[in-house]
């Protein structure tokens, strides 16, 4: 959730116009029906960057594909947040032992595969189409979505929502890619993006009352069918509406060794953390993984920069200021912001015997706050400086945790509970804008694209780290199943969370900065150093939507 732009498309009138990009670092940028200069006759391009022209009367499509893109956006993570509300039940009825840290990975296995796919599907999206990528992504989900309504264990329960969280990583920034595209700048632009920023929130709390209703009355293995029905129609009529499309950067290639370097370190180290709560550090695989996981990624680094001739993550961007601190800010509020989440639901249900169906109308006013977090991060935009807007984010983290670590066994709702829930909900949306800001200001016009993708990646990733860290405190502070012992551990896991947003507003505090830029444009000097991961509109995840709320 949050929202982000960086590099809009030229426009004429109220009609988005052809672009074409030719790429060579000596050669000037040609932007057709805008005026510009084209190349240099006696300088060849290596290969052409298109995005095609939208009437400005096809306003009805471009509503029905609008529509259709936050629909599924929502139906994602609907999906999502059964596993949240409802993940402690299903883990029983799967054959999972209760006891400490033994179920993070129903809410943790959709997060680390769609977080760590993503850094590399927009780049997919501008080689191969964001509408193929669109499809693509939807119909993978739908498939192991339904799969999911035919599983009887616990691991390949959640093998196969790992599996469907790649679809969900194919999906994200290639359908951002597609809506501005297609949407001209504007406050249509800005409409469209605000729903689909706010869909996640409440596809969230729909899961969860769904979760409770399918659960306790018919049987969850009808909810999955409804949802892969759902996709798998919505994803049809998309297929059918979607104007004819030519990949932006057709003749790009892709840095296949560094996205498997990068890809399998992430994964593996986020395994490792969230399978150590069942295992124990003492199996020897699990120390085996854990320096498997750090030489990968050491790995992925030395290749990005010494051997990758187009990189998918050049180490440069990390010589910025302010953008290195701002990634570990990043991770770490999103990792406090997901105890919370899991937590609240753990307490209600494990330590107060509240069913999923009462806990799913609990989180309701996570879903009215996250959305008023849009509008309320859209006006601070203009008014605060983005790292005070990050800071009151962070904030909402610790105390959220806090509250929750401090509350007692059993108290009511309205106590504890439910501020916890609607200070959290602010968590993602105001981090998430802020930290798309500083971003996009921190590094230059070639890293536009991988900031934001990092950003976004980090934003997904660090949700399913955060519960691994926390299980593991969990389950060594927890001695048995008695509510004694449970909840020591609950508030130890909480204290973590708190801990992590402290950790993290120290360092935004004292390093991150919103970099003064006086610039109307880009510079001379930069317009021909186009995007090595070419165009924000194919790789950035989310990029788009701060400028727009703005």
């Amino acid at each position: 959730m949050g929202i982000t732009t960086t590099v809009e498309a030229p426009t004429q009138a109220t009609e988005l116009t052809n672009v074409s990009f030719q790429r060579k670092d000596s050669c000037p940028v040609s932007r057709q029906g805008d005026g510009g200069l084209g190349p240099a006759p006696s300088e060849p391009a290596s290969r052409l960057f298109t995005i095609e022209p939208v009437s400005s009367g096809d306003s009805h499509p471009r509503l029905v594909i609008t529509t259709l893109l936050v629909t599924l956006n929502m139906i994602q993570f609907l999906y999502n947040f059964i596993t949240i509300a409802g993940g402690l039940t299903l883990s029983a009825d799967l054959g999972r032992e209760p006891g400490a840290g033994q179920a993070n990975w129903m809410a943790a296995s959709y997060s680390l595969t769609q977080g760590a796919f993503v850094l590399i599907t927009g780049r997919l999206g501008s080689i191969y189409g964001h509408q193929n990528l669109v499809l693509a992504g939807c119909a993978l989900f739908s498939v192991f979505v339904l799969a999911n309504a035919f599983c009887r264990d616990y691991i390949s329960f959640v093998a196969i929502r790992a599996l469907a969280g790649v679809g969900g990583g194919m999906f994200m920034p290639n359908a951002v890619a597609i809506m501005t595209t297609v949407i001209p700048p504007g406050r249509s632009r800005n409409l469209a993006l605000g729903f689909f920023s706010a869909a996640p929130p409440i596809g969230g709390v729909i899961g969860a009352l769904l979760a409770g209703l399918f659960i306790e009355i018919v049987g969850w293995k009808w909810l999955f069918i409804l949802i892969a029905g759902c996709s798998v129609v919505v994803t049809a009529i998309l297929a059918w509406v979607f104007p004819r499309e030519q990949p932006i950067d057709r003749y790009g290639k892709i840095d296949f060794v560094g996205a498997c370097l990068g890809l399998f370190g992430l994964l593996l180290f986020n395994v490792v953390w969230n399978q150590a709560p069942s295992v124990g550090w003492d199996t020897p695989y699990e120390i085996a993984c854990l320096t498997l996981s750090v030489l990968l990624f050491a790995s992925f680094i030395a290749w990005e920069k010494y051997f990758a001739k187009d990189p998918i993550m050049p180490v440069q961007v990390f010589r910025a200021p302010t953008f290195t601190a701002l990634i570990f800010v990043v991770l770490l509020t999103y990792m406090g912001f997901s105890i919370t989440l899991w937590y609240s639901v753990s307490w209600q249900q494990n330590l107060r015997d509240i069913s999923i169906l009462k806990t799913g109308i609990h989180f309701i006013p996570f879903g009215g706050g996250a959305v008023i977090a849009v509008a309320l991060a859209a006006w601070l935009i203009s008014r605060v400086a983005a790292q005070w807007i990050l800071a009151i984010g962070i904030g909402t983290v610790i105390v959220s945790n806090l509250l929750l670590a401090t509350m007692p066994i059993q108290q009511t709702y309205w106590a504890g509970t439910f501020p916890a829930v609607l200070l959290s909900s602010f968590c993602p949306d105001l981090a998430y804008v802020a930290a798309q800001l500083i971003a996009s200001n921190s590094v230059g016009r070639r890293h536009q694209g991988v900031a934001g993708s990092l950003i976004g990646t980090l934003n997904l990733y660090g949700n399913s780290l955060g519960l691994g860290f926390a299980g593991t405190i969990e389950a060594q502070v927890s001695n048995g199943l008695e509510i004694g012992d449970i909840v020591l551990g609950y508030r130890a896991a909480l204290y973590f969370g708190m801990a992590l947003g402290v950790v993290a507003l120290i360092l935004n505090f004292a390093f991150v900065r919103m970099p003064k830029d006086q610039r109307q444009g880009w510079d001379e000097s930069l317009e021909s150093e186009l995007p090595e991961n070419t165009s924000a509109l194919a790789s950035a995840v989310d990029r788009r939507m701060v400028s727009s709320l703005g």
